[in-house]
């Protein structure tokens, strides 16, 4: 198993070079290199939110060893996992419509101080400390995965105006490089933990450095912004969830976001005690993964370059979700043999490479159907029921039947990703039909807005609009 991992790793790495390659040239056709303006506003962003994706990932490969490591049972593990999905749902639907209100610079600042304090409770073995830290570390995820985003997509379109169709290649960028931080981040990890001897505990103090450099640069860097400031917080929560209920593109894109993700988390827990054979270098896994996100990265920027749509992408995504589930189905079955554990690692390859074409899609979807005003707030609306069903699922590992045969577990992600493929169908009807009457004028007064037009090669799309 460990040859086949090392091994499969070099494979994926040369394809994720490859296909990288040929996903820049598409990407240059869209934005000049010679935009300067553009560039060194994408690399303010970038050198931010690199930085706190890698204090996250640092702490992914050896969080599940980190509790078994300090004696804690399966089942108590995952009621600290639970209590991280839980906090999302309880305290971190809170933090968008701070983050709209209060500012969303501030809101990154302190998901730098929370995190930190996140890291600095994994070195207690007491379970009561390790809860609290996954409370606040599950806080700190809604941040991150609503504040930047939201924070970035102001800056673009607000006080720059740069056009709507660069947001998707900036996307495409951050989820490719995230996979290069996280196939760091996993050798980093296996280094400090195995090689070095430290332990488990040791990628979360090295998590550290990068969650406090990524603070203080926030605070000398980055220029405030807010969404819609006139509502009070607790109008501000339910004027979100109102824009959701009333616009069916935003409640679809939000209801295949919830349960795409949902299995995408459930999968997090499930992986380590699937592959982990007890020689298994779940750092080297973990960085398999990774080059399967930048295989994903790059694909999507393929066939965004070819002509299909990021909806479109988005229902492709599901569906190799959808396969990857029914395999282990089989394969992850009590007493699996060698074999079935390869198939295994094989179909959760295809499920992360599904995942990196995930990220770029979503992003730009969301970028054009939640309004800017209430963006951070929607955003975390759309984790709730994602939260819901991933503390479920956990929750469900207490009964002896599902724990001893995971395979249930993965047949309930299967349902989960069809379903999404249906409503994703649906999303791709509305979109397309409200899209096509206003894209192209959009994009034009962007352009004019942005004083770059000269600097861009239409794209597939507009020219489409445009005929």
């Amino acid at each position: 198993m460990e040859l086949i991992i090392y091994g499969t790793f070099l494979v994926l790495s040369l394809v994720a070079y490859a296909a990288r390659q040929v996903a820049n040239k598409g990407d240059e056709k869209k934005v000049s290199i010679s935009n300067i303006n553009f560039k060194s506003f994408q690399k303010s962003f970038f050198l931010v939110y690199f930085l706190a994706l890698l204090g996250d990932w640092l702490q992914g490969p050896y969080v599940y060893k980190l509790y078994a490591f300090y004696g804690f049972k399966e089942s108590e593990i995952a009621v600290l996992y639970v209590a991280g999905f839980a906090s999302s749902v309880v305290f971190g639907t809170c933090t968008g419509p701070l983050a709209d209100l209060w500012g969303r610079r501030k809101m990154a600042i302190a998901f730098s101080v929370i995190y930190t304090f996140c890291c600095l409770t994994k070195m207690s073995p007491n379970f009561w400390w390790l809860f609290i830290g996954r409370v606040f570390g599950g806080v700190a995820t809604s941040m991150l995965f609503s504040t930047f985003e939201s924070w970035y997509v102001y800056e673009h379109s607000e006080r720059h105006g740069f056009p709507s169709e660069w947001i998707g290649i900036t996307f495409s960028i951050t989820t490719f490089w995230n996979g290069m931080i996280a196939i760091f981040a996993g050798i980093i990890s296996n280094v400090t933990a195995e090689t070095l001897g430290f332990g488990p505990v040791a990628p979360f103090v090295v998590a550290l450095l990068p969650l406090v450099v990524c603070g203080v640069l926030v605070v000398n860097t980055w220029e405030e912004n807010y969404g819609d400031r006139k509502s009070n917080f607790s109008g501000s929560c339910w004027e979100g969830l109102k824009i959701i209920f009333s616009d069916e593109q935003v409640l679809l894109l939000g209801s295949v976001q919830s349960l795409l993700e949902s299995c995408m988390y459930i999968f997090v827990f499930l992986w380590t005690p699937v592959l982990d054979t007890g020689t298994t270098p779940l750092g080297m896994v973990f960085s398999c993964f990774m080059v399967c996100i930048m295989v994903g990265s790059a694909l999507f920027s393929i066939m965004a370059n070819r002509g299909y749509t990021e909806a479109n992408i988005l229902k492709h995504c599901l569906i190799m979700i959808s396969v990857s589930m029914a395999i282990c189905c089989y394969t992850a079955r009590p007493g699996a043999t060698n074999i079935d554990t390869v198939i295994s690692f094989l179909a959760f390859l295809v499920l992360e490479v599904a995942i990196g074409m995930y990220f770029p899609a979503i992003s730009y979807l969301r970028s054009q159907v939640i309004p800017e005003s209430h963006r951070a707030n929607v955003m975390n609306w759309f984790r709730v029921p994602m939260n819901v069903i991933t503390c479920g699922a956990l929750l469900c590992l207490h009964v002896e039947t599902i724990s001893n045969d995971k395979r249930i577990v993965f047949g309930a992600c299967l349902v989960l990703s069809l379903l999404g493929t249906f409503l994703c169908n649906r999303f791709i009807l509305a979109f397309r039909d409200e899209n096509a009457s206003k894209k192209g004028g959009i994009d034009i007064e962007n352009d004019v807005k942005s004083g770059l037009l000269d600097d861009v090669i239409k794209h597939p799309k507009l020219e489409e609009v445009g005929e």
